[in-house]
């Protein structure tokens, strides 16, 4: 199979040795995401595209491909398209009514044509004559440049015509290492799982930073969030997942911050933190979630006297952001339905949080901190490979496991619902419910106490991270299948 990747437009403006490195790191990162997948796939870089070259044959291998392109930063669409030598007009002919002549029988069709190189005609030329000739030996209806039924869409680049089947859209943006690494302030919900896809669309590589407040349900969604991220627009790059214990930081503020300046407080605290990681990580940008006057932290006066802890730049690609336009992106990117299942925490409750705090009164409030818990929880900040997150965090856990599910048992498949629709699990004699990872600590509750549950998933890693903490919670009606 053959695909011709356009990149984004706004890279074919660049400079020559932009436009050069772009490209490049482009095709690196086609290589490395698609690897494990075609360890022999070719991708060849031209001035305005890419051709990919694959002998892979499995249609389900093919179709994985084509996901992971459309989810590629610096990919603005794909054609899958059959290559010949450049032959006469007739010849073109010919091999468009190989791929288009039972389809345009009765139908409105036109043709489209694109030229790069020196020949002796122009792409009308080639319109025209193939056009017309389609028409008359195939039983088409009429031609219709505007809005025809069928499009017959052909290159022709230098000595070579190909004739494209398909045109697959991507997500745009500029690739993944052309350009600077930022850290995600990431909280799991609808905002910061956006603002790091649009950072990371942009080209920006994104490394995450999580701010534990209290509770291990949480940190584990969270993980698995920015896994899911990284995983589906971002693994042609390696990238961190720091994790800040910040529950006693909480604490000291919860004891000695006035109730009403509490939340701009606790965002100065964590901006603080995240700057001094950056300083380890050598990263110049912060990234957030927030929006202008979404809560109360996040008024114009608030997040200047926020902002004023750091001498980083802060990007917000939210900022004018409606909430339910965030949330649309959330459903079309995937990560909706992780941050409706988002386990609560206990934060900051102001009673009347101040909109338009002075940064006098605000430097007043923190003089009792004690800056010392801070760096103890800078100091037992964890930092994780995001590819080796939920593998080491299910390294240590002994949960029971079974290799064989028996007549009574619910097994309850917790794999994502993509892959448990491409796979489904099929046991004999044994009810299996499906319920994807993310909805787990909510939904489980709401199940049988009386019946015996088996988490099922495909490496065992996250069945064993989520019976461990359902353990941890109290129910004790719960193991992880693991069959041989």
């Amino acid at each position: 199979m053959k695909l011709i990747v356009k990149v984004f437009p706004e890279i074919t403006i660049k400079s020559r040795p932009v436009r050069t490195k772009f490209i490049r790191q482009l095709a690196k990162n086609i290589r490395t995401v698609l690897r494990d997948l075609d360890p022999a796939v070719v991708v060849n870089g031209v001035w305005d595209n890419l051709e990919l070259e694959t002998r892979v044959t499995d249609l389900k291998a093919l179709k994985e491909m084509g996901e992971r392109l459309t989810c590629m930063p610096g990919v603005a669409h794909y054609l899958q398209i059959d290559e010949y030598p450049l032959g006469d007009f007739d010849d073109i002919t010919e091999k468009c009514k190989e791929h288009y002549g039972d389809a345009l029988a009765g139908k409105i069709f036109s043709v489209r044509c694109k030229r790069a190189g020196k020949h002796p005609f122009s792409s009308m030329d080639v319109e025209k004559y193939v056009g017309s000739k389609l028409r008359r030996e195939c039983g088409a209806a009429g031609i219709d440049l505007k809005k025809p039924e069928i499009g017959v869409r052909i290159e022709v680049r230098d000595k070579r015509l190909f004739v494209i089947h398909s045109q697959h859209e991507g997500i745009g943006g500029y690739p993944l290492g052309a350009l600077e690494q930022t850290l995600v302030l990431m909280s799991g919900g609808f905002d910061s799982t956006v603002a790091a896809y649009q950072i990371m669309r942009r080209g920006l590589m994104a490394h995450f930073c999580f701010f534990n407040l209290g509770g291990r349900a949480h940190e584990l969604g969270v993980m698995e969030v920015a896994h899911f991220i990284w995983k589906k627009y971002g693994s042609s790059q390696r990238v961190l997942f720091v994790s800040v214990p910040f529950e006693e930081v909480l604490g000291e503020i919860l004891g000695k911050v006035d109730n009403s300046h509490m939340g701009v407080v606790l965002k100065r605290m964590m901006l603080r933190a995240s700057s001094s990681i950056a300083d380890r990580l050598q990263i110049d940008a912060l990234v957030t979630g927030e929006a202008i006057s979404q809560v109360s932290s996040q008024t114009l006066p608030n997040l200047s006297v926020i902002d004023c802890v750091t001498d980083k730049l802060v990007l917000r690609p939210l900022i004018v952001a409606h909430k339910q336009d965030i949330i649309d992106t959330a459903n079309e990117i995937g990560t909706a339905d992780f941050a409706r299942h988002m386990p609560e925490y206990c934060g900051v409750i102001s009673v009347n949080p101040k909109t338009a705090a002075k940064r006098g009164r605000v430097e007043h409030e923190e003089k009792e901190f004690d800056m010392a818990v801070l760096e103890r929880a800078l100091a037992n900040a964890k930092l994780v490979p995001i590819d080796r997150v939920i593998d080491e965090l299910g390294q240590d856990l002994q949960i029971e496991e079974v290799g064989e599910a028996l007549a009574g048992q619910i097994v309850i498949d917790i794999r994502h619902p993509d892959a448990a629709e491409d796979d489904p699990l099929e046991l004999d004699g044994v009810e299996i419910q499906t319920m994807p990872f993310y909805a787990v600590n909510a939904r489980f509750k709401e199940l049988d106490p009386t019946r015996q549950y088996l988490l099922y998933c495909d490496k065992g890693v996250m069945s064993r991270l989520h019976a461990h903490h359902l353990l941890s919670e109290g129910h004790a009606n719960v193991r992880v299948y693991r069959p041989s």
